[in-house]
């Protein structure tokens, strides 16, 4: 899908193809019976106005009767057309926007939230691949206006056809002989006709194609201010409190202002745009309805080659297909709008397919040569030559790390300067930083869990949220609740399958210390071997920091910890032991890993100290350590 044809055709050829086809099977069915009916319908046109030109005629003896019928027969057409069969082709084209939308948004949102992370790197851009803006917009508005105007288009499309089969091959039939083309016998009036269509419509058509390029452009520079007005919109309401804190309501004026600025020129523009292009319009159907549709057969009526019915019949004919031909004229806005929501969904495409290998994305802008690997359990997690930079080859690495390793079971305490690095060195380890270098090796069979400072909550019921990143099925009501009360959030049990508390989502009913309670109840109840805490207990008092500490101390007795927290020493237990063996301290751009206490045991000291490969030292140890 990172081609517009191949945005365009990749339902058709899914595992939902049947649906697809047989839904346009009927569409094009529908829209062939709608031409054959435009058919009837000129002809009973002029029907009708032969019969009130012959009003007067001594020959029409019935003049009222006939009136009636012909005009009684063009309302039913009209019925017909217009309400029978444009309501099922409109029913059934809006049931193939529905289910091609469905499954085209299900496509992005399965590639955006993989297990690659997708949507993560996918938001950070790259040597000639910049970031897509406002990928929700995209996802949400652009799918729908695309998917919808395709379909559109593609009737159009197909009209054109049908009518060209049906109408045209009404107007050979009733073509006569026209004086002065006598070489192309009966066929000159049908000739005539179609060459004033061949002439009018592709010239016009020529002009739509300039304003549209016009209307494209200015199309996709308003879906982007729109976008970035939104978004703005929704990231104060998330910092609200802030922004009230700080009093910032002029400085959040200002920058809604710029947005909005941006929307008002782009605007203007475009209106300037849709105004001339809707006079040009206006302009073609007439002369076309008018005159073009009227000239040709004018010749052969004066010489009488054709007869009042006939000419106005032919003429009707030529201005039906004069009106299916110049479909791409009065679809160009529309054709304007959907290349601008097909181009912005294929940035989205292409962003999220460049990503699918992440190192080789980040390699165009910088040094991605992080490699991370597997080994038994009992030697832990294990970093070698990190280093970690900012995009940019010739980048200087601010952070560097010669040998790591943590124990299974061991509590490790992140210190450094604010700013040194402790974030990204974790992120770097889960595989979130995008530059630098290193080997990361995991114990084999382990789960980890990152818990970050700052909790969003999705809106799910309580149960979901406490079993994130599992299911909530696999997980029994008991078990949750046994979490939910080690957390100390034991009073939200009873609600446990509700997705919102008097009217507000989870994220608003929780404070900032209960969504890092909520954390732990997630932990409880996962259980991972390793723990990563990036000040998950920034919002937590004293005395619930050590209640979160124990909490995992008790419930997950060998997992192994890394945390980063703002204090200068790791709290203890009530009791006075420590929770954390090990410090890693950052200073001048390099991590350092030492033991916390002195009394720890010598071979525990060892492990902690010195850089030699683990299996070296495993095997230096007496057998009944290595035993125990």
């Amino acid at each position: 899908m990172r081609s517009f044809w191949g945005l365009m055709r990749a339902y058709w050829f899914s595992e939902r193809w049947v649906e697809a086809w047989a839904l346009t099977l009927v569409i094009a069915l529908v829209t062939a019976l709608s031409s054959k009916a435009d058919v009837w319908f000129t002809v009973a046109a002029a029907e009708l106005a032969t019969s009130i030109a012959f009003f007067h005629n001594a020959a029409n003896t019935t003049p009222i009767k006939t009136v009636l019928t012909n005009a009684g027969l063009l309302v039913l057409l009209v019925l017909l057309k217009d309400l029978v069969i444009a309501g099922v082709r409109n029913l059934v084209s809006k049931t193939l926007h529905r289910k091609w939308r469905g499954w085209l948004d299900g496509r992005f949102n399965e590639s955006l939230l993989d297990t690659n992370h997708t949507h993560f790197h996918a938001q950070h851009g790259s040597s000639g691949n910049a970031a897509p803006d406002n990928i929700d917009q995209r996802v949400q508005e652009s799918i729908k206006a695309m998917t919808g105007g395709a379909i559109g288009l593609a009737m159009g499309v197909l009209g054109v056809f049908t009518s060209l089969y049906f109408v045209g091959g009404e107007l050979l039939r009733n073509s006569v002989e026209v004086k002065g083309l006598e070489f192309l016998g009966s066929y000159g009036s049908a000739i005539l006709a179609l060459l004033a269509i061949a002439i009018y419509v592709p010239f016009n058509t020529w002009i739509a194609v300039k304003l549209g390029r016009m209307l494209e452009w200015l199309n996709v520079r308003m879906q982007q201010a729109e976008g970035n007005y939104r978004g703005e919109l929704i990231t104060f309401l998330r910092r609200s409190f802030h922004v009230a804190a700080s009093q910032g309501e002029n400085v959040q004026k200002t920058v809604h202002s710029q947005r909005y600025a941006d929307i008002d020129r782009t605007w203007a523009r475009l209106n300037v745009v849709n105004t001339g292009y809707a006079s040009f319009e206006l302009i073609y159907n007439f002369i076309g309805a008018k005159i073009v549709a009227y000239g040709p057969g004018l010749v052969p009526f004066i010489y009488n080659g054709l007869d009042l019915k006939g000419y106005l019949t032919a003429s009707e004919q030529v201005n039906a297909l004069i009106s299916k031909c110049s479909w791409f004229i009065h679809v160009m806005p529309e054709i304007a709008t959907l290349r601008a929501n097909s181009q912005r969904v294929i940035e989205l495409a292409q962003a999220i397919e460049n990503v699918q290998h992440p190192q080789e994305f980040y390699s165009l802008t910088g040094r991605s040569e992080f490699r991370y690997d597997r080994q038994n359990p009992v030697f832990g997690l294990t970093i070698q030559k990190l280093e970690l930079a900012h995009g940019g080859e010739d980048a200087t690495p601010f952070l560097s790390a010669a040998n790591l390793r943590f124990r299974r079971g061991e509590w490790t305490f992140l210190k450094g300067e604010s700013g040194c690095g402790k974030t990204s060195l974790i992120k770097a380890i889960n595989g979130l930083w995008p530059y630098g270098r290193g080997t990361i090796v995991f114990p084999e069979g382990v789960e980890s869990f990152y818990a970050a400072q700052e909790v969003k909550l999705q809106q799910v019921s309580l149960k979901q949220l406490v079993c994130l990143p599992a299911s909530e099925h696999d997980h029994t009501d008991a078990q949750v609740a046994s979490a939910l009360h080690r957390a100390g959030l034991g009073d939200f049990i009873g609600h446990m399958a509700d997705e919102s508390r008097e009217g507000m989502s989870w994220d608003q009913v929780l404070s900032g210390g209960q969504k890092q309670k909520l954390v732990v109840a997630r932990i409880v109840l996962q259980q991972p071997g390793l723990l990563f805490l990036d000040e998950a207990t920034g919002a937590l008092d004293p005395e619930g920091k050590i209640a979160f500490h124990q909490a995992i101390k008790d419930n997950c007795p060998d997992v192994t910890v890394i945390s980063i927290m703002h204090e200068a020493v790791p709290p203890r237990s009530l009791s006075g032991a420590e929770f954390y063996h090990s410090i890693v301290a950052i200073a001048d751009g390099v991590a350092t890993k030492k033991p916390l206490a002195p009394s720890l045991p010598v071979e525990l000291t060892t492990i902690l100290e010195h850089p030699r490969p683990v299996e070296e030292r495993w095997l230096r140890f007496p057998r009944r350590m290595r035993q125990k």
